[in-house]
């Protein structure tokens, strides 16, 4: 099955987007093979503010309609205590309320953009959507992330090489509570990272410390910049330490 066949087959449906690359290439899709869609941006503390920057401005260029929904994540037990199953927990828990809400805005099919890449597995995450029955284009039409990139590339979207972006959650080591304040220390020291030219890397909390996880080729630049780095995440983070294994 093709995303043309797919979307023939489903003429009107809800989107849980991102604004990542995979449910950003469905959002074309859509708006290309003509199906009714709204898409839907869950915002909770767990999302970065560039997120919902890019959700804003591709669903513009595209001229699709985008809905933000706000949700408190944090107020779910499960979810802020982060254990083994957070995930599931949390997408149970965002997912039964987009539900809800695409279904109050007449849309009874809720589409995600998971990819046939994506390892199933037992992840827990992946639970949540089967038991609450939303449907993966991507998947079940066989595309893998780097199609999507190759596919989202030639439709000129400007989320074909963004790097996969795993929620603010996953920066807290499993087992320790997730807090707002938490959360808040970790989106700062990404963007400071950012703001110096890393790319594709991700601010582990380790207690009061950050441990920065670089792709290997960016590593050197992270030891010369070491005192910039350093003064960037001081004021949130007790000791900055770098993961020499890498991501």
């Amino acid at each position: 099955m093709t995303l043309e066949q797919f979307f023939q087959e489903v003429p009107k449906a809800a989107l849980a987007f991102s604004g990542g690359t995979d449910s950003a290439l469905l959002l074309w899709a859509a708006k290309t093979y003509g199906c009714q869609l709204r898409a839907y941006y869950v915002h909770t503390a767990f999302q970065p503010a560039f997120e919902l920057a890019d959700a804003k401005k591709l669903a513009e260029e595209l001229d699709m309609p985008l809905t933000v929904v706000e949700i408190d994540v944090l107020a779910v037990p499960e979810a802020a205590a982060n254990g083994p199953r957070r995930c599931y927990y949390c997408k149970k828990a965002l997912f039964t309320t987009l539900r809800e809400r695409a279904a109050a805005d007449g849309y009874t099919v809720l589409l995600d953009g998971t990819n046939a890449s994506d390892d199933a597995g037992d992840r827990p995450g992946m639970q949540a959507l089967r038991e609450l029955e939303v449907r993966s284009p991507l998947r079940e039409c066989g595309i893998t992330k780097d199609q999507v990139r190759q596919l989202s590339r030639e439709a000129g979207l400007f989320t074909w090489n963004k790097p996969a972006y795993a929620c603010l959650a996953t920066r807290v080591p499993t087992g320790t509570a997730i807090t707002r304040d938490r959360l808040e220390k970790v989106e700062q020291g990404e963007d400071a990272l950012f703001q110096l030219g890393f790319t594709d890397f991700r601010v582990r909390l380790l207690g009061d410390a950050a441990r920065i996880q670089l792709p290997a080729d960016q590593m050197e630049r992270a030891v010369t910049l070491r005192q910039e780095i350093t003064t960037a995440l001081a004021g949130d983070f007790s000791t900055v330490l770098l993961d020499l294994q890498g991501r």
